[in-house]
């Protein structure tokens, strides 16, 4: 035990943090047992009852991502700063560390993606699906040229009282999920026409093609941004949802709550 314990304060020496990705209890208790350094545990619950605890909410097969997801959420929640060194531990097979890095945290300024997913009323899983089929859409465009769209992801009682249809609802008697792979080909063949898509907390497809009218009054929305994005902003100041916006004009996706802007990304660059 002695030279486990030699072992990882060599690792953690003069690091400002430890992240442990999901770690068993007994890991978790011979890192918390290591003076001079704060553990911070990243996982979907805090089954090992960590003082310092991050949440993980989605399913990640690449380190790289958990990594990210959770040193951003760490950053949100002030849990470490901005030009910290941290140590992150994942992957434990057997109460064993395989995948041992050290970053500074200042390579992982917070985009919002984090907020987008933790911090929103529908499913992670659902956010995740309707983000990614934006970043695709803002990539491959529409028959190579480019498109909007607009997706209201949760609270879609109130979302379809403060809109009317444009056209017939070609999801009014289906229940189809968001995450199927064929329904996305139809969401990306959909999205070329008028009016946003409205998906349920858990993901089913409520609606195409309807027409958002809630009031624009106080919502404040970047210069040059149209009526996709201002709608986009007003509807999640007046319901629980989120929406999420790919810009025809500069192809980028933005995603906001609570009426304001949370989130901008390049499709090319995510």
């Amino acid at each position: 035990m002695t030279e486990l314990r030699d072992l990882l304060e060599e690792v953690v020496a003069d690091a400002d943090a430890v992240f442990l990705f999901s770690p068993n209890a007994s890991y978790a208790e011979q890192f918390g047992e290591l003076d001079d350094v704060d553990v911070v545990v990243v996982a979907p619950d805090n089954t090992v009852d960590a003082e310092t605890f991050v949440e993980l909410p989605l399913e990640f097969t690449d380190i790289e991502g958990r990594v990210r997801f959770g040193v951003e959420g760490a950053l949100e929640q002030g849990v470490v700063e901005e030009g910290a060194e941290v140590v992150c531990v994942a992957d434990m097979l057997g109460g064993t560390a395989n995948n041992i890095m050290r970053i500074e945290t200042s390579d992982f300024a917070p985009s919002g993606v984090y907020d987008l997913f933790v911090n929103s009323r529908a499913e992670p899983g659902v956010v995740r699906d309707v983000f990614e089929v934006a970043v695709e859409l803002g990539k491959k465009g529409q028959k190579g040229k480019p498109v909007g769209a607009l997706f209201v992801v949760g609270d879609a009682g109130k979302v379809m009282n403060k809109s009317r249809p444009l056209s017939y609802n070609p999801f009014e008697k289906s229940h189809v999920h968001v995450g199927d792979p064929i329904v996305n080909v139809m969401l990306k063949e959909f999205s070329r026409l008028d009016g946003a898509f409205v998906i349920s907390d858990a993901g089913k497809i409520v609606s195409a093609y309807r027409y958002l009218e809630p009031s624009a009054e106080g919502v404040d929305i970047p210069k040059g941004l149209g009526a996709r994005h201002m709608a986009g902003g007003a509807i999640t100041r007046d319901t629980n949802a989120i929406s999420i916006v790919l810009s025809e004009s500069d192809g980028l996706v933005r995603a906001f709550k609570g009426g304001e802007l949370i989130l901008e990304v390049d499709p090319e660059e995510y």
